[in-house]
């Protein structure tokens, strides 16, 4: 294989970027498939109380699970940087020390996930008829939890020296493991919500395992030895700084989305069932957006390595427009397609009702989304994970937080709840967009590349 083939400092911009976004997002396709095929065997095969238990699980998930996968983020930052900058040493430092982190990480989540599950639960206010079904479903997840973490760690690694192929593959495979599992356990032996959550972790484990194994057995300077996993403390303060930001703003803002759950909670199982069907949808949607940011990410990442400054600035304008476009593409046809889209996971009226309404308010302004995310991911890869980290926290928590808390006593309507999500999709972009075109813009990366 050549040496360079996942070399993103070499090349037509265009023609690397694409290369590498394309299987990340056919790789996320297939994540988000299984997922929704698991709210579908839910909700076509359990009823509306089993659908409305396990469409609560987003948010929770996140928060439980963002802080660590934030935190490995900064791990993609180092090795990316290294890996272009030809710093092998320091590269597989990084490497061990970050799959160190995510095996003492998987197993605190999975003991404090186990625990805590139930009184999360009704914290959000979670309805007493979904309740049993939400922790068990919760209960099952969690267990499998260092899989997820594992999981994130591997591909993190494999895309920062721009290998995005090989998790294709793996998730094409564990994909199909899940749709199997959840036919057979739910669809044949009728074995309840927590069956969908063991079917989740098998196939997690299986797509952890094979990154795994493919980290074992390349034969490039990323090569992951078991004898050398440990945590090499310079690099692990490294993480820290260019993670620990991230991490935070994964699990606050997940925080926040709890809150909007809570209110979302309080319209009934329907809406709950109908707003999870959106969730679910909306990770779709969301697809052209996380394989540009992901590429977005390592590209800068990578050419700051390698201080290939000009090479920055043309990626980023690209992938910027690349990934707007399309957004607003999929939100339109998320408008237009939102009552079979709905019905396709459960086809109670009330339930299409709530999801259709709830759809027709945020999907226009997947454009804004894909701006905020795309410049987020810029900074990130350059080392600034404060500056997105504080514009989300304030936009998408508090604001968020702030506006349903009030807006919600004067109109106690699901749409009051939507509004939020595009309201500080706005409040974010604005201060993305004046912070990107500072004058120093540029010279801030000049200096953090040389820093590094």
């Amino acid at each position: 294989m050549n040496p360079h083939s996942n070399d993103l400092t070499q090349g037509s911009i265009w023609k690397k970027m694409i290369l590498f976004a394309l299987p990340v997002l056919l790789g996320n396709l297939f994540q988000q498939f299984y997922s929704a095929f698991d709210s579908w065997a839910v909700g076509n095969f359990l009823g509306k109380d089993a659908l409305a238990a396990v469409s609560s699980s987003a948010s929770l998930i996140i928060m439980m699970v963002g802080f660590f996968n934030g935190v490995a983020m900064g791990a993609g930052v180092m090795i990316a940087r290294y890996y272009g900058a030809r710093d092998h040493a320091a590269m597989k430092r990084a490497i061990h020390t970050d799959v160190a982190f995510g095996l003492v990480a998987g197993a605190v989540l999975t003991v404090v996930g186990v625990a805590f599950t139930p009184t999360i639960l009704r914290w959000m206010g979670t309805p007493e008829n979904v309740l049993p079904q939400s922790i068990d479903y919760f209960r099952w997840y969690f267990l499998g939890a260092i899989f997820t973490v594992m999981y994130n760690i591997f591909v993190g690694i494999l895309h920062a020296v721009g290998d995005s192929r090989h998790p294709l593959y793996y998730l094409m495979i564990s994909s199909a493991v899940n749709v199997v599992l959840d036919l057979l356990f739910i669809g044949g032996f009728h074995l309840g919500v927590g069956a969908a959550a063991l079917a989740t972790t098998i196939s997690q484990g299986i797509s952890a395992l094979l990154c795994c194994i493919r980290l074992l057995r390349v034969n490039e300077a990323y090569r992951l030895e078991l004898g050398e996993i440990r945590f090499h403390w310079p690099s692990f303060r490294q993480i820290i700084r260019f993670g620990l930001p991230s991490g935070v703003q994964n699990s606050v803002i997940a925080l926040a989305n709890l809150v909007v759950q809570s209110s979302i909670n309080s319209f009934g199982d329907a809406a709950m069932a109908g707003c999870g069907s959106y969730s679910k949808i909306e990770g779709f949607a969301f697809l052209p957006i996380t394989c540009f940011v992901q590429a977005l990410a390592t590209f800068v990442g990578q050419n700051l390595g390698a201080e290939k400054y000009d090479r920055v600035k043309k990626g980023v304008g690209f992938g910027i427009v690349c990934s707007m476009v399309l957004a607003e593409l999929v939100g339109v046809a998320s408008w237009l397609l939102a009552p079979q889209l709905i019905s396709i996971f459960n086809g109670e009226a009330d339930v299409v009702d709530f999801g259709v309404r709830h759809m027709r308010t945020i999907a226009l302004f997947y454009c804004l989304l894909a701006f905020s995310h795309c410049i987020a991911g810029i900074l990130r890869g350059a080392g600034k994970a404060t500056v997105p980290m504080l514009t989300m926290l304030g936009c998408w928590c508090v604001l968020r937080v702030s506006y349903i808390t009030v807006a919600l006593g004067f109109l106690p309507r699901l749409e009051t709840i939507s509004w939020a999500y595009p309201i500080t999709w706005v409040g974010s972009s604005v201060i993305f967009l004046i912070y990107f075109l500072r004058a120093d813009w540029m010279h801030t990366f000049q200096r953090e590349g040389a820093r590094a």
